[in-house]
Order: C-alpha cells, then sequence, then structure tokens
C-alpha cells in the first residue's frame, strides 16, 4: 500500500478534498494507467489528496488504501443511507424490474435513497429493490457468511466485487461487512488480525489460513473458502487438502485465531 502521505508525481495539483467513488466500479492504480492494486465500489467514500488532469490520486476512507483513480469517477461527497447486502443488484429506469436496468452494483457498495415506492428504493443510479439493501449501519454478525455470498465469483487479481475478487478482496469484504476493521492486502491482515493459533489446534469458523501471497476463511474444521487461482473463483475447498497443495507454491501455513 502506498503511503497516503507522500503525493508519488511532483507535478501533480496537491489538495485535500472529499470525495466519493461515483461509479459501479473503479480500479484504484499504483500510477496514472498503471496496475491495478485494488478497486472502489460505487459510494466509497475517499479523500482526494491530489490532480493531475484524468486522474486523481485517492484514500480510501474503509481502509486508508490509497491509489490513482480516474477522475471521471469521482463524485461529490454524500451521506448513505444504505448499502448492498445482496451478492449484487440492479438499479432500473422506473420502480420496475421490466424497465431498463441502469447500473449493475456489487455487495457492499454504499447508495442514498431518497424515497421508496412499489418495492423499490429511489436513489442518483436509479431504483434499487428494497430486499437487496439494508440501512448502512447494519452489521452482518458472520464474516463466513457473508464470504459465502461470493462463491463462484471469478477470481480477479486486485479485485474487489461480486464481478472479480481476490483473496485478500474476500477477507475484507466479509469482515468489514461485520463492522471489524481490515485491510485490503493479505500481509497486511495477517499483521493485524487476530492473534496465531498454535501449532495443532483444531480450527474454528472465521480463523484465517495465511500462505506467502494468500489467505482462506475457515468456515468449518476441514473446510475453508477462498478466492484463488487454482480454480479460477471463489471456492469452498477442505483445509486437509488445501495446505499440502498451497505449500508447494506459496509455503507453509499460519492460521490465525479470530474468536
Amino acid at each position: 500500500m502506498t503511503d497516503y502521505r507522500v503525493i508519488p508525481d511532483p507535478t501533480v495539483v496537491s489538495m485535500t478534498a472529499p470525495g466519493q467513488i461515483a461509479v459501479p466500479l473503479t480500479d484504484l492504480r499504483r500510477a496514472p494507467d498503471g496496475p491495478r492494486d485494488r478497486q472502489a465500489l460505487y459510494g466509497d467514500a475517499v479523500t482526494i489528496l491530489a490532480q493531475l488532469g484524468a486522474w486523481s490520486y485517492v484514500q480510501l476512507r474503509k481502509d486508508d488504501y490509497c491509489g490513482y483513480v480516474i477522475t471521471s469517477a469521482l463524485g461529490a461527497e454524500q451521506v448513505p443511507t444504505h448499502r448492498v447486502t445482496a451478492p449484487a443488484t440492479h438499479a432500473y429506469q422506473q420502480p420496475d424490474m421490466k424497465t431498463p436496468d441502469l447500473a449493475s452494483l456489487s455487495f457492499a457498495s454504499h447508495v442514498t435513497v431518497t424515497s421508496d415506492r412499489r418495492g423499490f428504493a429511489q436513489t442518483p443510479l436509479g431504483h434499487i429493490p428494497l430486499q437487496h439493501l439494508s440501512p448502512n449501519d447494519y452489521v452482518s454478525g458472520d464474516p463466513a457468511m457473508v464470504a459465502e455470498l461470493f462463491l463462484g465469483t471469478p477470481y480477479l487479481w486486485g479485485g474487489n466485487s461480486r464481478w472479480g475478487i481476490d483473496c485478500s478482496g474476500l477477507v475484507q469484504a466479509a469482515f468489514l461487512a461485520c463492522g471489524i476493521p481490515c485491510p485490503g492486502d493479505s500481509d497486511q491482515q495477517q499483521q493485524s488480525l487476530g492473534d496465531f493459533l498454535a501449532a495443532g489446534t483444531p480450527f474454528e469458523r472465521n480463523d484465517l489460513l495465511f500462505w506467502k501471497g494468500h489467505v482462506a476463511l475457515v468456515t468449518a474444521v476441514d473446510l475453508m473458502i477462498h478466492a484463488n487461482a487454482h480454480k479460477m473463483a471463489v471456492t469452498l475447498e477442505p483445509i486437509s487438502q488445501a495446505i499440502p497443495r498451497i505449500a508447494g507454491s506459496d509455503g507453509s501455513c499460519r492460521a490465525t485465531d479470530m474468536r
């Protein structure tokens, strides 16, 4: 993660201004037109630290992650009232599922509801089914259950959405939904979440398993969920099979107690 105190390009115009992501999904890049480090979702609050034409250097407020986003993806900060708690949803032109869909939103997107009618919430993006939303202060109680909403999601390096997600993005989505602060990268998660389990301690639901560059979430004594390149998707896998398989490329496994 880039140090947010250092503006990486001295030619940019430094600033400090509030904003938010105003498109359904955008990449958070290491440099303008550079590689993706993470992604930001609709409604994510940001602090705009610098601008350079078509690009802005921002800090995500949910985890302090920094990077460049396309300036056109930013909008004025609004107070969200709800967030998407279904795996994904659509915003429709009218409060009617047969009208054109205007946007697709992933789990954890934040929206501002101005009214509701016929089972739909009116938002600046369009009308969203009420059953796909929860009040913005709603807190889930089980990270593993949240992670299971992403089963079958394609693997995407640096991904943070239902359209594509990686191992640390999956863990972050699960823990943030439960009100547990969680950084965006697996090495930071290993340093900041829980305490290491002693060797031989049975795994429990919501423990974390770490390898070099990889993380998985325990769902049962011998079952874990992870976004993985082996299947190129979010899958469930027996822990007893995963540990020796992953060790071949990512080294030994360490477990973190989140109880």
